[in-house]
């Protein structure tokens, strides 16, 4: 059992990490963070804590969900403080998922001036790129910068379009110079 100098009350917490204490309780309550109680009943944490409300920090900012959060969290060990190889083992396990984030934030990055929503921001030329609403297909959200295989998707209703005997809309992403 840790010392009384091991352990930090919740301001000193909230003072070394920039976390709320709400936001402490809520990580606790989530079973995210751990806490003992003093004998007053006051929350005492282990300084170990330190080091997962980072991690947890750093994963909220790159856009990861407090469900894979907690999921990798209980992935390490919770009777003593992880190791450098435990948290080198967590990371290869986030790799994929980090590098699918990079991918949708090049995509909207590159595509943000030109595609958001159903594909267009123009309202007098969204009918010609989307007849009917043929991107709802596609599922909800912003599928054309949520989805990189967005491009075959949008071929395949202008495909659609064709054998409906309708006018296909233009390639949007082609036509970037003309005036909308």
């Amino acid at each position: 059992m840790p010392s009384a100098q091991d352990l930090l009350t919740i301001g000193e917490v909230a003072d070394r990490t920039g976390v709320a204490p709400s936001t402490l309780r809520f990580y606790e309550a989530e079973g995210m963070i751990t806490a003992t109680r003093s004998a007053g009943g006051q929350r005492r944490y282990h300084r170990d804590v330190l080091r997962r409300l980072a991690f947890i920090r750093v994963a909220q900012r790159v856009g990861l969900a407090l469900s894979e959060i907690r999921e990798a969290l209980a992935s390490l060990p919770e009777e003593r403080t992880p190791t450098k190889a435990d948290w080198m083992r967590l990371s290869r396990t986030w790799r994929p998922r980090l590098d699918e984030q990079i991918a949708l934030l090049e995509r909207t990055r590159d595509e943000l001036t030109s595609c958001i929503g159903c594909g267009c921001l123009s309202l007098q030329s969204c009918a010609l790129y989307n007849p009917a609403d043929g991107a709802a297909a596609l599922g909800d959200g912003p599928r054309y910068l949520l989805d990189a295989g967005a491009s075959a998707a949008v071929a395949d209703l202008r495909g659609r379009a064709d054998r409906a005997g309708g006018s296909p809309p233009r390639d949007h992403r082609r036509s970037r110079g003309s005036s909308r």
